[in-house]
């Protein structure tokens, strides 16, 4: 259920996030009383096609990913989400959400801003709209990206690009006791990869059996990261 993560200072939420990297105090103190804080629960949808809300959220805590579900009921996930990056339903940037559903991995600790005040906050100030449409274009490549491999890919190709990438994630941000660590489970990775449980599972398997990677609960150990970026097919 979502609630308000008040225990946090209420410019928490906007430190170390690239697009206010050099405002004032002052002016991170009126983006942060526009930005609310909210929490959701591991598993919990942010929104989706059922309940669309017109709002850009700001992750500063957790993971997210964006997927859409065709009509045959497959879910494609389109975007993963990490700390220190918006996403949302903003016509101002080009962003529709419409067809989407945001889902926490973790709990995710986000800040929220309306239609309104990102216009006034955020497209009003060029430093800060220069680094959206950077951001925006970037994502738009790595969906690109995810569709190319669900068409050209196979299953076990799309797992191992999907570990490599999300290996790297967390060596950027710091996550995990070791880089080379990934923190999933088998049903996280199994609906990144847009496949069942089972068979991410048996992949998984073949993985650890051939000493690529050593398998923990929650957890995905990269042994050899240039043999699986070679699995990937890439």
């Amino acid at each position: 259920m979502e609630r308000i993560a008040a225990r946090y200072d209420k410019t928490w939420c906007l430190a170390e996030v690239d697009i206010f990297a050099d405002l004032s105090a002052a002016e991170m103190d009126a983006i942060a009383a526009a930005a609310p804080m909210r929490t959701y629960a591991a598993g919990e949808l942010l929104y989706s096609p059922h309940n669309p809300v017109e709002l850009l959220f700001i992750l500063k805590r957790g993971r997210v990913r964006i997927f859409r579900v065709s009509a045959e009921g497959r879910a494609l996930t389109t975007a993963m989400i990490s700390p220190g990056t918006i996403f949302g339903d903003m016509v101002l940037l080009g962003q529709h959400m419409y067809d989407n559903f945001a889902e926490a991995l973790d709990e995710a600790v986000v800040c929220v801003m309306s239609r309104e005040d990102v216009q006034r906050f955020l497209l009003s100030d060029p430093r800060i709209a220069a680094r959206i449409t950077t951001m925006l274009g970037l994502r738009l490549a790595e969906m690109e990206r995810r569709l190319s491999d669900t068409v050209f890919k196979s299953v076990p190709q799309r797992l191992a690009a999907t570990l490599v990438t999300l290996a790297g994630s967390q060596r950027r941000l710091g996550v995990g006791p070791k880089a080379s660590t990934v923190t999933f489970t088998h049903e996280q990775i199994a609906a990144l990869v847009g496949t069942s449980r089972e068979t991410a599972t048996k992949i998984l398997g073949d993985l650890s059996d051939r000493g690529l990677i050593r398998l923990a609960r929650g957890r995905i150990a990269l042994l050899d990261p240039v043999a699986i970026e070679a699995e990937a097919g890439d």
